[in-house]
């Protein structure tokens, strides 16, 4: 599966969903991103920037059907997971091109699938571009066919010469159950969880797209 809707469509569903007004005082800013921003590019997404907006705010804003999305209980520190590996440009919002869920990579842990991409023409897609995909294309996320966003890590401390140790969950969006600590009123709602870095799932694809610097807004 890929994005379908335009940049523009995009956009105004943001809007409407009022992730622009998340950035607070700068919202001003994110809206002339937004209106630089190019509408060309098939398959691409509006790409969120974790810079501006917290993945804990826009969880919430996820639908699926009358149901709201939400973060698991046991990742509450998911603001800490941030892009590693990626070029980001230094904006609010940037075009992604060619993402893909990932269906193919069902099963394959999200460490394998890393040195599947290695040197390759694709990347991993960060969590806040998965947020942004599935609060502009719901549709994404559905039964038996959610997926992973392997390129936002946690670093849990960093060596004496300054290598990172990194947690060992990866974010990943599919839909509740309602069981456990979800609880049952979150039943068929979509969230925002967490896989084991070395773990398979039959039903969890691993989102990536294209490996080249996000276009920034003109």
């Amino acid at each position: 599966m890929r994005p379908t809707r335009s940049i523009a469509d995009q956009l105004a569903e943001l809007d409407r969903l009022g992730v622009f007004t998340l950035a607070g005082e700068r919202e001003a800013q994110v809206r002339a991103a937004a209106a630089g921003l190019p509408d060309t590019a098939a398959h691409a997404l509006a790409g969120l920037h974790p810079g501006w907006f917290a993945a804990s705010a826009l969880a919430p804003l996820l639908t699926r059907g009358e149901k709201s999305g939400f973060v698991v209980a046991d990742m509450v520190d998911v603001d800490q997971f941030l892009p590693v590996g990626v070029e980001l440009v230094d904006a609010p919002l940037y075009l992604v091109h060619g993402a893909c869920r990932g269906d193919d990579l069902r099963n394959v842990s999200p460490e394998e699938a890393l040195a599947q991409w290695e040197g390759g023409s694709r990347r991993p897609l960060t969590l806040h571009e998965g947020l942004s995909w599935a609060l502009t294309h719901p549709e994404v996320i559905e039964p038996n066919a959610c997926f992973m966003t392997v390129a936002s890590r946690k670093v849990k401390k960093l060596s004496a010469a300054g290598d990172p140790t990194f947690d060992s969950r990866t974010p990943a969006l599919w839909i509740s159950s309602g069981t456990g600590r979800d609880g049952a009123e979150h039943r068929g709602a979509p969230k925002l969880g967490w896989c084991w870095w070395r773990n398979r799932h039959t039903w969890l694809g691993i989102a990536s797209a294209e490996r080249h610097t996000p276009s920034p807004p003109e």
